[in-house]
């Protein structure tokens, strides 16, 4: 999990820090590229919804610490982490999805993060949340297509090698428990 944590951190603080520096306002649209929410739910797909959710709420938090930390930090936190619940609610209710059932859960999840971070938006800079939602329809198309097509492609990657990778080395370690029991 630390790993994935490090991982998210550093593309959403390289993402950032491009967006930053280029010539024209891109901030909103390239933060939505990075890996946070792939990450998030392939950690509560694999290893269940409470380590994905401190999967997506870290990355959140140690890269605004490097970026932008605000009062929107512990908000933004939560609304990823909940992404990471959904990974391993999606796992829980079917076990192994198509391609296709985690494209939906992704465009679902993204839409219900997008709608989250807008409301907060919304409600701390007092303006309507309608016009925060409009405001938002940019970001919310980017963050749909990123994550419906990194989510079925890289993601399903992640998870597959997340699960080789726990299932050797616990392998591997009852090997090693079986030798110095039978010694």
């Amino acid at each position: 999990m630390s790993a994935l944590v490090a991982v998210g951190a550093v593309c959403r603080i390289g993402l950032g820090q491009v967006a930053l520096g280029a010539p024209i306002p891109l901030y909103g649209i390239l933060v939505k590229v990075g890996l946070t929410e792939t990450l998030a739910f392939a950690s509560g797909f694999v290893f269940g919804p409470a380590l994905g959710f401190l999967t997506g709420a870290l990355i959140i938090v140690i890269s605004d610490l490097f970026m932008m930390p605000g009062p929107w930090t512990i908000f933004i936190a939560a609304i990823i982490g909940i992404l990471g619940v959904g990974g391993g609610a999606i796992r829980r209710l079917s076990g192994n999805p198509s391609v296709v059932a985690l494209g939906v859960s992704a465009a679902v999840l993204t839409v219900l993060s997008e709608f989250l971070q807008n409301a907060w938006f919304a409600l701390f800079f007092n303006i309507p949340i309608v016009a925060a939602l409009t405001m938002g329809i940019p970001s919310l198309v980017t963050a749909v297509a990123n994550n419906v097509i990194l989510l079925t492609t890289v993601g399903m990657k992640t998870i597959d090698l997340i699960q080789k990778l726990t299932t050797r080395s616990s392998g591997l370690r009852d090997q090693r428990v079986g030798s110095t029991q039978q010694r």
